[in-house]
């Protein structure tokens, strides 16, 4: 676990720091539904929001760029008071509580912005790491889509729609 850790807006500088990671775990095709051959200016304008979206990153003490999360309504008009993010750590920084800060920090947003709830669209099955994060957090699976996901090696996984009512 990490002593100190600081979540902020991400900034355009901050892109150099956030790519790496975003390319190599993307590109691996085991936790995101993003195309793998997704280039550095479709990662950006789908990662770098604007509002009503949200985009930050979790620093070390010395500013190094260990994960960022994005966060935004789930859908437009009648269902945009429901929230969604999308969260990507470093490979190096699993297992320091990245993840976790990531999470508290946007269940915190959604709060404050008056959010009624908050729904992650496909959550890899396979994904447990991620699936028992979020179940710690307070969401619950309400429902799997069966064989939703081509994984790289485990073949077609379910992807997991999770809420957390806020």
């Amino acid at each position: 676990m990490l002593t100190a850790m600081l979540i902020r807006t991400a900034t355009p500088q901050d892109w150099p720091a956030i790519w790496p990671f975003l390319h190599r775990i993307v590109a691996a095709g085991e936790t995101y539904t993003y195309p793998r051959d997704l280039d550095e200016d479709q990662a950006r304008d789908l990662w770098m929001l604007t509002a009503p979206g949200r985009t930050v990153v979790a620093t070390d003490p010395d500013g190094t760029v260990l994960g960022s999360a994005k966060m935004n309504p789930n859908h437009m008009g009648p269902g945009s008071h429901i929230a969604s993010a999308s969260f990507m750590v470093a490979p190096e920084q699993a297992g320091r509580g990245v993840g976790r800060a990531l999470g508290e920090h946007v269940l915190e947003w959604a709060r404050a912005e008056g959010y009624r709830g908050m729904q992650f669209n496909a959550v890899v099955e396979s994904n447990t790491r991620a699936v028992a994060l979020w179940r710690s957090l307070g969401f619950e699976v309400v429902g799997t889509v069966p064989e939703a996901f081509e994984h790289p090696t485990k073949g077609y996984v379910g992807l997991h729609i999770m809420h957390q009512h806020l």
